[in-house]
């Protein structure tokens, strides 16, 4: 290499140049109109197709909300990608398979978001539109060397890495989906991250294309902010994701993993570990790691004491600081990577302390123990829940159940009826109905109630089935809206 190279390559890539520069502004700025105003129209129409409606658990807003944001978002997109076909700075041959499985990615969640499809179904639907993008030629075939040359080529393993990669992210952009603002703001840092990763890279195509999304997110963005009057749903959650999985698939090395897809792991700190905990807090507790709970990191700091406003701004700016530190990656060809991975874990240990997911480290073995013995508890639950739907055959009239479920209610700690010593837990269940158990107070196992009660819907739901009606040891239905004193997941702060 000579001097003139090695001077070039220090110096890094050109700076855009001013028609660049307005081009990506003009894209920017005509996006995020765009998605203002189609936004605007889905907040105002009075369909009620697709509104999430509040469950006095989970969803604490106070009047049903839209899910249709991703709609915008995903027309906004397609638009811009139209534009930059017809005026040539797009090559229809090489973003064609991107495009349409960003297209059947955001259908899966879409649909959901007009009818449930369930958990299973829609992983289905994700590993079919991760296949057909690996079948089209976008894959993860060499683990390159971040700080040099060389790399390990994963041969048949080639397939289930880049499934893994294509599938995690809109997973773990949907799991965070739980406050207004989050998932949207966190799409738009990765964007522009993306949109910087295009720049280094040489690429003008992935620049313009990020920025177009980062407008779209931006123009969402206005009416996300709490109080949000829309949410983005499973349609706009699984289309950011696969955007950012397979925009940095594309900004790769031909398939190599190199820093440009390391800077998206590091940019995702955030939700990388919210969802670690999520699945490590779940898998304690027995319960299944796709059951949504409130007790995600935005949870914790509300439950700190902080606003949603500046829960938001505290993990927008760690976000936006585990940007730069990946981006460091990049400029650094990988020398900063034990930077990052110490920064990385560093945030872990110290996030799980300060969000009371561990309540202290000498005593941690001690906290494991009183887990898994409440797991137990719980499984020795559902048995008995599973053994009184077969009694439900065998009982003759809703009283005979009544006195039947009442006793293993005690046994299990609930009580007949509401009293001063009490409190209510709000259990959903199928076609609007919910019903109400009565829990003791302050008996230091608040968070357990919600899987306890929960173990018991079903068998609920199969007296409905049978006599059309309830024991008379829960509150049904328009009794559990007059209920205004509901423990919900958000009123305490239990470790795991």
């Amino acid at each position: 290499m000579n001097a003139a190279t090695i001077e070039d390559a220090m110096m890094g890539p050109p700076a855009p140049s001013m028609p660049q520069t307005l081009e990506m502004f003009i894209y920017f700025a005509v996006a995020v109109f765009i998605s203002l105003v189609g936004t605007l129209l889905i907040v105002r129409s009075n369909s009620n197709i697709g509104m999430d409606s509040p469950d006095g658990r989970r969803k604490q807003h106070d009047r049903p909300i839209s899910r249709l944001g991703g709609l915008t978002i995903f027309v906004v997109l397609i638009l811009g990608v139209l534009v930059m076909l017809m005026m040539g700075r797009m090559c229809w041959m090489e973003w064609a398979p991107i495009l349409l499985c960003n297209a059947l990615m955001f259908s899966v969640g879409f649909f959901d978001d007009l009818k449930a499809l369930g958990a299973r179904v829609k992983l289905i639907g994700q590993i079919g539109v991760a296949l057909i993008l690996y079948s089209m030629g976008l894959s993860i075939d060499v683990l390159s060397n971040p700080f040099g040359t060389g790399g390990v080529d994963l041969g048949w393993w080639s397939l289930p890495v880049t499934l893994m990669w294509l599938i995690a992210i809109p997973n773990i952009i949907n799991l965070i989906d739980g406050m207004d603002g989050l998932a949207g703001g966190f799409g738009l840092f990765l964007s522009l991250t993306l949109g910087f990763i295009g720049y280094v890279s040489g690429q003008p195509e992935v620049m313009l294309i990020s920025t177009l999304m980062a407008g779209a997110l931006t123009g969402f963005l206005f009416f996300n902010f709490p109080p949000a009057k829309i949410f983005l749903g499973d349609g706009g959650a699984y289309l950011i994701g696969f955007f950012v999985a397979s925009v940095s698939l594309k900004s790769s090395n031909k398939g190599s993993i190199i820093a440009a897809l390391l800077v998206i792991v590091i940019a995702l700190g955030v939700p990388i570990l919210d969802t670690v905990f999520a699945i490590l807090r779940r898998g304690i507790r027995g319960v299944s790691i796709f059951s949504a709970d409130a007790e995600h990191i935005h949870h914790r700091l509300i439950l700190l004491g902080y606003s949603k406003g500046r829960a938001l701004l505290a993990m927008y700016s760690v976000c936006a600081v585990l940007s730069l530190v990946g981006i460091s990656i990049l400029l650094t060809k990988g020398v900063a990577l034990p930077i990052a991975g110490a920064v990385l874990f560093l945030m872990a240990i110290g996030a799980a302390r300060y969000l009371g997911y561990i309540r202290s480290w000498s005593k941690l073995r001690e906290q494991m123990n009183e887990a898994l013995a409440r797991r137990r508890r719980l499984e020795h639950i559902r048995a008995h829940a599973r053994v009184l739907e077969f009694d439900i055959e065998k009982c003759t009239s809703l009283l005979d159940f009544t006195e039947l479920i009442k006793h293993r209610f005690r046994w299990i700690g609930f009580k007949d009826s509401p009293s001063p010593q009490t409190q209510p837990v709000m259990i959903p269940m199928k076609e609007g109905v919910k019903c109400v158990f009565h829990c003791p107070i302050d008996d230091g196992l608040q968070s357990d109630w919600f899987n306890r009660a929960d173990a018991f819907s079903s068998l609920l739901e199969r007296c409905l089935e049978r006599w059309g009606a309830l024991p008379d040891c829960v509150i049904p239905n328009h009794e559990a809206e007059r209920s205004t004193d509901m423990i919900t997941p958000t009123s305490v702060l239990v470790a795991p």
